[in-house]
C-alpha cells in the first residue's frame, strides 16, 4: 500500500495568524469580529452547522482551519436563489458542497417513496429545509453566485453517486452527480486526505483539473491520459483475472453510463468491478464513460492512522449547535451530544449497507487516551451531562483495533466481507483492546455509565464469551439492539449474513450472562423486509420464527435500495453481482417490486398487528397455506377480526405515531424506545 503524507504534516497556510474560531463564521459579522476580510473555502451543508466531530462539515471545517485556512458555513442556505449563497462572500479557493451526513433523498423519503415530514438534522426537527438532490441544487446556486469560483463536492451524498447510479426515487439509472453537479471535483469517502491536499495544491495555484493524482478524487477528463493501460471490467470479471492484473498504470473501464443505464446486467457488472476495486492497497483507477467525457476515479484513500485519528477528534470542536440556533432542538444533536465514536469502517460487507462504499472495510481507531480525553470533554463543556455516556463504539459496536493478521495479506485481498461467508482466519478478532478500552472509560471521574448502543457485530462477539460478560455486566442498559435481519438463508446469502444459529448462539452468551450479573436485559433484533433474495414463503417462514420466540415488533423496516449499495444493483438489476456478471449466465435474485408484495413482506414482520390479518390471510390461502390460519399456537393469524380494524387505521399504528415510540415485545417484557 502507498505511504500517505501525515495529515499534520503540511506547512499551514498563511492565515493561520487569524488563530482558532469559537464556532466557525455563518454571517459577515462574524468573520470582521475575526478580523477576516474573507474565507478562504465556504462550506455549504444541507445540515444544521453543530460543531462537533459526528458531523461531517465540523469536522472537515475543523481540519481545515488547523491547516490554517479561514472557514466559514453556509448551513441549510434557502435555495431558492442565489443570495443566501452569498452570505459570506467570494471564497478564495472553492465552495465545499454536501448533502448533509445522510443522502438528501434518503433523508427526506421513507423506502415507500412517501414525503417525510421531520429532519432531525434541522432546528425543532422542521422538515423541508433542504431540496431534494441537495448537492446539485446547491452546486447551482454557487455557480450563479461567483461563476469563477471552484466547486468541490462531498460527503456521503457525493459519495455513494460517484458513478453511474441506480436512483430508487427515480426509478432509472443517473450519471454521475459530479456530471449532474457541474462540479469541478468530487471527493469520495472519509475524505480528510484528500480534501486536506486539494486546499494546499489550490492554495498554491493548482486547478482542479490538476489533482487527479489525489487519491479518492473523481475528476471529468476529455480523455484517458497517456501511459495508462486499460482493463476491460468484463475481462476482469473473475478472480484469476483480477488477480493478475496489478495496480500501477493499469485503469479499469467500467460499462459507459449509456450503455448501464439501458442494460441492467451491465450495471451489475459495473457494481461488481467498483467493489471488487474498493480495498486501498490494491485498487486499480476507474473510468467511466459519460457521453463526450471520461469519469475518472481514482484509488480509495489510504486509511487514517491512530495519531491522526485522534488528531482530528482532538481539534477544538465548540462541542454544541452554533449560537444562531438559540434555544432550538436540534435531534441529531440531542442523540449524539453524549456519545463517542471510537472507530470507522466496517469490514461486514453488508450488501444492503453503503458503510463499506463510504468508510472503507478497513478499520481505523482511535488510541485509549484520545478516547478518555474526549469523555473528559463531554463531562466539562457539554451542556446537561447527567454522567451517563450514551453511546461508545462507531459503525459497528465491536470491530475496534480488528484488523488482518498480515498486511501483505491484507493489501492483497479482493474479498467483500472479512466475515462472510465465515470469519476469515486471517482476521484478527481478538476483543481484548476493546475490553480494555471499555474498562479505562468507566475509571474516569464523574462518569457515572458507559452504554453501547451501537449494533454489536454477535457473530463476532461469540468468539469471545469474555467480552459477551463485560458489555451486559456493564454495558448494557435493559436492552441490546441487534441485527440478525432474517431467518432464512434465500434473503441470509444475499445480504451476506450469518445464518440465524449465530444470533442463537450469541443470545445464549447474552442470557447466561445477564443471569450471572443479576440482570433482566434483552435483546431486540432487527430484521429488513422485502430485501433482495426474498420470497413470501422466506417472511412467513421468519414470521413463523417470531412467533415460536415470542418477538413481537412494532416498528419494522422495509429494504431500501440506497445508492452504490450491492443489494440495489440486485434490486434493479434482478442478478445477483456477489457471483460473475456474464451475459445469459448471471445468477437470477428474486426481487420484490410492486407495492401490494412489499406491504405483505412488512406484515408478516408484524403478524401481531390486527391491521395485517386480512392481508395474511389472503396470502397464506394463495401460498396453500391456509394451515397457518386459526387459534393454534403453531398458527400465525386468527379466522377472527376484531371490529374496526383491518381498515388501515389500528390502534398499534396511531400508538406509534402519537407517541414517536418504537416498542419490542418479548416475553414478560415490553420495553420502549424513544
Amino acid at each position: 500500500m502507498d505511504q500517505a503524507k501525515p495529515l499534520f504534516s503540511y506547512r499551514k497556510h498563511w492565515a493561520h495568524r487569524f488563530g482558532t474560531a469559537p464556532f466557525l463564521p455563518m454571517s459577515r459579522a462574524e468573520m470582521d469580529e475575526l478580523g477576516w476580510d474573507a474565507c478562504d473555502i465556504v462550506l455549504v451543508t444541507g445540515d444544521a452547522y453543530i460543531d462537533h466531530p459526528s458531523f461531517g462539515m465540523a469536522l472537515v471545517g475543523r481540519l481545515l482551519e488547523a491547516q490554517g485556512f479561514r472557514v466559514g458555513v453556509i448551513a441549510q442556505p434557502d435555495w431558492q436563489s442565489a443570495e443566501p449563497f452569498k452570505a459570506l462572500g467570494r471564497p478564495v479557493l472553492f465552495f465545499g458542497i454536501t448533502g448533509g451526513n445522510m443522502d438528501s433523498m434518503v433523508n427526506r423519503y421513507t423506502a415507500d417513496r412517501r414525503l417525510r415530514h421531520n429532519d432531525s438534522y434541522t432546528p425543532d426537527g422542521e422538515g423541508g429545509k433542504r431540496p431534494d438532490r441537495s448537492v446539485i441544487v446547491y452546486a447551482q446556486r454557487c455557480r450563479e453566485a461567483y461563476r469563477d469560483v471552484s466547486l468541490v463536492l462531498g460527503g456521503i451524498e457525493a459519495s455513494l453517486r460517484r458513478i453511474a447510479h441506480y436512483d430508487y426515487w427515480s426509478d432509472k439509472v443517473r450519471r454521475s452527480i459530479l456530471a449532474d453537479a457541474k462540479g469541478d471535483i468530487l471527493l469520495y469517502g472519509n475524505a480528510e486526505r484528500a480534501i486536506v491536499e486539494v486546499a494546499h495544491r489550490m492554495a498554491q495555484g493548482a486547478a482542479p483539473s490538476e489533482l487527479d493524482d489525489i487519491r479518492g478524487v473523481a475528476l471529468l477528463k476529455s480523455s484517458v491520459p497517456e501511459g495508462w493501460t486499460e482493463a476491460s471490467a468484463e475481462d476482469i470479471d473473475s478472480a484469476d483475472e483480477g488477480a493478475r492484473l496489478r495496480p500501477g498504470n493499469t485503469v479499469v473501464r467500467l460499462p459507459a453510463y449509456d450503455h448501464v443505464e439501458k442494460s441492467p446486467e451491465a450495471y451489475a457488472r459495473a457494481s461488481r468491478v467498483l467493489h471488487r476495486e474498493s480495498n486501498p492497497g490494491n485498487a486499480r483507477a476507474l473510468v467511466q464513460r459519460h457521453g463526450d467525457r471520461e469519469l475518472w476515479l481514482t484509488p480509495p484513500p489510504i486509511p487514517l492512522t491512530t495519531p491522526e485519528m485522534d488528531g482530528i477528534y482532538g481539534l477544538p470542536y465548540a462541542r454544541a449547535p452554533h449560537p444562531r440556533y438559540g434555544d432550538a432542538k436540534i435531534p441529531a444533536w440531542d442523540m449524539i451530544r453524549f456519545s463517542v465514536t471510537i472507530m470507522r469502517g466496517c469490514f461486514g460487507g453488508c450488501s444492503f449497507c453503503s458503510i463499506t462504499e463510504h468508510e472503507g472495510r478497513i478499520i481505523q481507531s482511535r488510541s485509549e487516551e484520545s478516547v478518555v480525553r474526549e469523555i473528559g470533554e463531554i463531562r466539562d463543556k457539554t451542556k446537561g451531562f447527567t454522567g451517563i455516556i450514551s453511546d461508545i463504539g462507531g459503525p459497528t459496536a465491536n470491530m475496534y483495533r480488528m484488523a488482518c493478521k498480515d498486511p501483505k495479506i491484507e493489501s492483497a485481498c479482493r474479498r467483500p466481507s472479512c466475515v462472510y461467508p465465515g470469519i476469515c482466519e486471517n482476521l484478527n478478532t481478538s476483543h481484548e483492546a476493546l475490553i480494555g478500552l471499555y474498562r479505562k472509560v468507566r475509571q474516569v471521574p464523574g462518569v457515572k455509565k458507559v452504554m453501547v448502543a451501537s449494533g454489536v457485530r454477535y457473530d463476532l462477539a461469540v468468539k469471545s464469551p469474555a467480552y459477551v460478560r463485560e458489555l451486559v455486566t456493564h454495558h448494557v442498559g435493559g436492552y441490546l439492539k441487534i441485527a440478525p435481519e432474517h431467518t432464512e438463508d434465500g434473503p441470509l446469502t444475499k445480504m451476506m449474513k450469518p445464518g440465524i444459529g449465530a444470533y442463537e448462539r450469541f443470545k445464549q452468551l447474552f442470557d447466561q450472562a445477564a443471569k450471572q450479573a443479576g440482570k433482566e436485559y434483552f435483546l431486540i433484533p432487527y430484521f429488513i423486509a422485502a430485501h433482495p433474495g426474498t420470497t413470501d414463503e422466506d417472511m412467513m417462514n421468519l414470521a413463523l420464527w417470531l412467533k415460536r420466540n415470542r418477538y413481537r415488533a412494532d416498528q419494522v423496516q422495509t429494504f431500501l435500495p440506497s445508492p452504490m449499495a450491492l443489494a440495489t444493483a440486485m434490486y434493479h438489476s434482478g442478478v445477483n453481482p456477489l457471483r460473475a456478471v456474464r451475459r445469459g449466465a448471471s445468477e437470477p435474485v428474486p426481487i420484490v417490486r410492486n407495492l401490494r408484495q412489499r406491504r405483505l413482506h412488512k406484515a408478516f414482520l408484524r403478524y401481531h398487528d390486527a391491521e395485517n390479518w386480512p392481508l395474511l390471510r389472503d396470502a397464506l390461502k394463495r401460498m396453500g397455506r391456509a394451515d397457518l390460519i386459526g387459534p393454534g399456537k403453531h398458527q400465525l393469524v386468527p379466522l377472527w377480526q376484531p371490529a374496526g380494524t383491518g381498515t388501515g387505521g389500528g390502534e398499534g399504528k396511531r400508538l406509534g405515531r402519537k407517541h414517536g415510540h418504537q416498542r419490542f415485545t418479548t416475553t414478560g417484557f415490553r420495553k420502549r424506545v424513544r
